[in-house]
């Protein structure tokens, strides 16, 4: 696999940590108003995103594509909507917290099928475990905030997919990695 690399410039991080922003705080004064349009072609591109909130530096909500399903500013817009009102496992971000929120975004390379679990790099790639119906995806930042080894990503992605911590080594189990490029409202 090819390093995934996305040259995204000052300006257009900037605008998208804005667009995440505007998007939240669009909502929560209940306007319903169209994301701006963006500086350049680049952010027009169909790529898969999430977008990551986190207060107080605990998990606050998370939401993305995988894949790209229309232009990357749209789909940070409304990713970032989803992350603050529609993440099952927490309650819709207020209004006091707006301000106290951290946003993280992550722009998803291609999904392709690991080879060897033995070349997946901390930091470098993200996982997604799939069996049957069950799936589940942990971004390349994860293991390195928990400190996790290579073992101990693979068995929390399998967690995350309702499968026994082993599942990865099971040859009924997809493993499928890919790279992101990942940028914070601090970065």
């Amino acid at each position: 696999m090819d390093r995934f690399r996305l040259a995204l410039t000052e300006e257009e991080k900037s605008f998208l940590k804005t667009l995440v922003r505007l998007s939240i705080a669009s909502r929560l004064a209940e306007k319903d108003i169209e994301p701006p349009k963006p500086p350049t072609e680049l952010l027009t591109r169909e790529l898969g995103a999430f977008v990551t909130l986190t207060l107080d530096g605990a998990l606050r909500g998370c939401i993305g594509n995988v894949v790209g399903r229309g232009p990357l500013y749209q789909t940070i817009w409304s990713m970032a909507r989803a992350a603050a009102f529609e993440d099952p496992r927490f309650r819709p971000v207020s209004a006091l917290e707006f301000d106290a929120l951290s946003v993280e975004i992550s722009i998803l390379g291609p999904v392709e099928p690991c080879p060897d679990p033995a070349l997946i790099e901390i930091g470098r790639h993200g996982l997604i475990m799939t069996r049957g119906a069950r799936s589940g995806l942990l971004l390349p930042q994860v293991p390195v905030e928990w400190h996790w080894n290579r073992e101990q990503f693979l068995a929390h992605t399998c967690t995350k997919a309702g499968l026994p911590e082993s599942a990865w080594q099971d040859p009924g189990t997809q493993i499928l990695w890919f790279e992101a490029e990942v940028f914070a409202e601090n970065s």
